[in-house]
């Protein structure tokens, strides 16, 4: 069903309460009169409150109507923070180069207002030291403890271990703060003359753009997942092994 209002030709009752393009209230009145002073204001006749007796209707300009309202609802949205909770998943055993790129999309969730959900995902025998996982979570809490909290201890979850980080700032201020930068920007830039350095800053604006959103689209990628490392797997066996050699030992003396 349509949900916008009937207009003009499209209303079909005998009679409606008519309201005049500056509020004034014109009374009950024939849906012909209605329609020829619609005619005489160069205005549309819209109907308004479709369940009154009779229904109510308005004199006004219908497109500039739809137009004002669509813009206040854009406006709402864009004021509007939803609660956003990403996800990063890391090994056990992570590279370091590979550590600090992770922890780089966290500090820029954190930073954006959203909550982050951080899971090390175990394989194989490394499912026999939960401690590596556990140390790993702790150092990357106490790493970006300027921007967020530990809103969910770690706790085991099958294979996986899993934390929430909580951001400091709320969505509403990160956004805020945001718009506020970048209006900054584009007044520094609209206060130039239009010579190179804005054509350089144009070209900076673009490849920040570009740069998140080869972050965005690294950080949804799991490359981890369904990939597991022979050399980490390798590493835990041979730890594990050499901490069982002594127990071993002790039984055959």
């Amino acid at each position: 069903m349509s949900t916008e209002p009937r207009i003009n030709d499209r209303i079909r009752v005998p009679e409606v309460r008519l309201v005049g393009p500056s509020g004034e209230q014109v009374g009950i009145v024939p849906l012909a009169k209605a329609l020829e002073l619609a005619q005489e204001y160069d205005l549309d006749l819209v109907e308004v409150a479709a369940t009154a007796r009779p229904p109510v209707c308005k004199l006004m300009d219908y497109g500039k109507f739809k137009y004002e309202s669509a813009m206040k609802a854009r406006e709402a949205r864009k004021n509007q923070a939803h609660t956003v909770i990403k996800e990063m998943k890391l090994r056990p055993k992570i590279d370091p180069h590979d550590y600090d790129t992770k922890k780089g999309h966290v500090v820029r969730f954190l930073k954006q207002g959203d909550k982050v959900k951080i899971t090390i995902m175990f394989r194989g025998r490394e499912q026999s030291r939960p401690e590596l996982g556990f140390r790993l979570l702790q150092r990357l809490a106490n790493d970006v403890q300027d921007l967020g909290f530990v809103e969910s201890s770690a706790k085991q979850d099958g294979r996986n271990m899993i934390m929430v980080l909580g951001p400091h700032k709320k969505k509403t201020e990160a956004m805020a703060e945001a718009r506020a930068i970048a209006d900054a920007r584009k007044a520094e830039r609209q206060g130039r003359t239009g010579g190179p350095d804005d054509a350089l800053d144009d070209a900076d604006d673009a490849a920040l753009e570009a740069e998140n959103a080869a972050l965005e689209a690294e950080a949804d990628e799991d490359d981890d997942t369904d990939e597991v490392d022979v050399d980490e797997t390798a590493e835990v066996e041979a730890e594990t092994t050499e901490v069982e050699k002594p127990a071993e030992t002790t039984q055959d003396a």
